[in-house]
């Protein structure tokens, strides 16, 4: 397999995984990245060491001052910097997201380019952080809000999104005039490395402070720095609800700020009025992209009882004629899971469907011969179950799809669907207005991502991207996400001769 993009991006087989500007102290110990796509050794990049991440906040902290003092528009102009890099090596960084992760090529420059979308959105932001003024019940006084930046802003993401997710934090805080830590995945170690080389000659370019960004690299302990360290006000993790749970827990105990985006068990209900050809494109999209490895992926569909059978038929049809392999050619639609533990976990999960009274009608398996040669390519499975199964309530990181009935008006679906611990994205195909109008009402939906004839994976970053319950009530992105980067003031200026107080209060001398 030709391995250029390794090359152009500048990576060679050992990375220092941490970042400061100063590369003293380098760990003796190492991650090494596998491709799932062939099993092969891509590099070995440091793991950071404590005394090596206190270098890094010690650098940020050095850096903060400096950064903030610039005006938003000029941050703004080295985010565009970045965004036009990130326009050169689009090509190379997909293919490398593709290589070290495992999505498809076709998702792998999709990711980067929502890279670059965050890159001209969060510019465009720049001359929008806007206060908010108010009259005062005092004579001769003013009264306004601002906001300012926060700090330090750490970012831990996840490995199936190795490089957006990082971006949407990152460039928003960075016009914020914020500073960032990163941890990346340490599955996928390449990409981090990649995405912070390209951003460190921006700085260089215009004589800015490496620490105005940098990475760390390692296992949990690593983000336990992060978590607990009071010198970072805001931890932005992406990631599973049991590691939400712990990354909430630690910052909370220092009273710190958490952004988090967790689990999902994502649902389309489909309704009598649906257009059968648009349910197919949207949910197995939605289910096997990624190869079910989006928080947004689709889990569930929610079928009335009197389109259910022909919709399984659609669906079950679609599956066998779907292509696995080598995710770099652009004729494959799936490729593989991200390791074998996530195949053991997945074929794990389909005999608990069996165990616990469901229905398989496409088992999926593990694939081997040529071409599957790293042992993490799995063929999707669908089976049909109820919505109580403890499997179901369960997220499974695969592509593995429930199909449950339902009968009687689209009230009884809505209950289906918000009855797990999830609430991150749903979607309802309808031609019926009154049913999309009462999925988006308050009594409909209990996600934080509603779309109505459209699947629930593919969320442009121009909206707020999160969502409830145990998906943990983080927003990322776009809207007025930029504000959990910052904090608010309050201000009152006194332009008169007196000192009157608040609600008539005299107290004179």
């Amino acid at each position: 397999m030709n391995l250029d993009f390794l090359q152009q991006l500048g990576l060679e087989a050992k990375n220092n995984g941490t970042w400061t500007g100063i590369n003293a102290h380098i760990s003796e110990d190492y991650i090494t990245s596998y491709s799932p796509v062939d099993g092969k050794v891509i590099g070995e990049v440091s793991t950071t060491t404590k005394q090596q991440y206190e270098l890094v906040v010690s650098q940020a902290q050095k850096a903060f001052p400096e950064w903030r003092k610039i005006p938003a528009p000029k941050r703004g102009e080295i985010v565009r910097q970045y965004g036009e890099a990130l326009r050169k090596h689009k090509d190379a960084l997909g293919r490398l997201v593709s290589y070290e992760m495992g999505k498809s090529l076709q998702e792998g420059w999709g990711e980067v380019q929502e890279m670059i979308d965050i890159c001209d959105f969060a510019v465009g932001l720049s001359r929008q952080l806007y206060g908010l003024s108010m009259h005062s019940e005092r004579p001769e006084h003013r009264m306004y809000e601002q906001w300012h930046p926060i700090g330090i802003v750490g970012i831990i993401s996840a490995f199936n999104f190795p490089v957006a997710v990082w971006a949407w934090n990152s460039m928003i805080a960075l016009v914020c005039g914020d500073v960032c830590i990163w941890k990346g995945s340490e599955k996928t170690p390449m990409c981090s490395i990649a995405c912070q080389k390209i951003l460190h000659d921006i700085l260089k370019e215009n004589n800015l402070p490496e620490g105005i960004s940098s990475i760390i690299t390692g296992d949990a302990q690593v983000g336990q720095w992060m978590t607990s360290d009071k010198r970072i006000p805001l931890i932005s993790a992406t990631g599973s609800t049991r590691m939400g749970r712990a990354v909430g827990r630690d910052v909370a105990e220092r009273l710190g700020r958490s952004l988090l985006e967790l689990g999902g068990n994502n649902a389309i209900i489909i309704t009598p009025t649906a257009d059968l050809k648009v349910v197919l494109t949207g949910a197995v999209f939605g289910a096997v992209g990624t190869c079910g490895q989006r928080c947004t992926s689709t889990r569930r569909l929610i079928i009335h009882e009197s389109i259910y059978d022909k919709v399984k038929e659609n669906i079950s049809s679609a599956y066998n004629q779907l292509k696995i392999g080598n995710p770099l050619d652009t004729n494959n639609h799936i490729g593989p899971l991200i390791d074998k533990d996530s195949v053991e976990n997945y074929l794990k999960a389909i005999q608990s469907v069996k165990d616990q009274g469901g229905n398989v009608v496409v088992e999926g398996k593990q694939l081997e011969g040529p071409g599957y040669e790293s042992g993490c390519y799995v063929s999707p499975s669908i089976a049909e179950v109820t919505n109580e199964l403890a499997i179901v309530q369960h997220e499974t990181f695969a592509p593995l799809l429930y199909l449950i009935k339902y009968s009687g008006d689209l009230s009884n679906a809505i209950a289906i669907q918000n009855d797990v611990p999830q609430g991150l994205s749903s979607a309802i195909m309808t031609n019926s207005l009154k049913d999309a109008e009462i999925f988006l009402s308050a009594g409909g939906s209990d996600c934080g991502i509603a779309n109505v004839n459209i699947g629930t994976s593919g969320a442009e970053i121009g909206g707020a991207f999160g969502g409830e319950k145990e998906t943990g009530g983080g927003r990322e992105s776009g809207s007025d996400s930029w504000k959990a980067y910052m904090r608010r003031q309050t201000n009152t200026i006194n332009y008169s001769d007196d000192v009157p107080l608040a609600q008539g209060i005299e107290f004179n001398f």
